[in-house]
């Protein structure tokens, strides 16, 4: 099973397609480039991590005075993004990108 995964692996290492694939997916070494995986990725993160809960605060308060559809979708938005605290995942997906854009 070990070799098999391993002969797998090498296989995958040496496709030309692959390689060619991968490299049509890597962001560009631009200003948007970088702006664009931090903007996306990591900078929201920090924002939940800096003022999430203060943002949830004023969310679940203003969901009790909400009296349109529109504010308590957006209320409910609110929470939904800064309620559940930091995705470590987004946060490593950022960094990841962020070293393939620069090797």
């Amino acid at each position: 099973m070990q070799n098999k995964i391993k002969n797998k692996a090498q296989q995958l290492t040496q496709n030309q397609e692959l390689k060619k694939v991968l490299m049509s997916m890597k962001p560009e070494k631009t200003l948007w480039g970088i702006l664009g995986i931090i903007l996306f990725f990591i900078l929201p993160e920090v924002i939940t991590f800096i003022w999430g809960n203060d943002i949830t605060k004023y969310a679940k308060e203003g969901l009790v005075l909400t009296t349109s559809v529109f504010d308590e979708q957006y209320y409910n938005m609110l929470v939904m993004l800064f309620g559940e605290g930091i995705s470590w995942l987004n946060i490593i997906i950022g960094f990841v990108l962020l070293i393939w854009l620069f090797f």
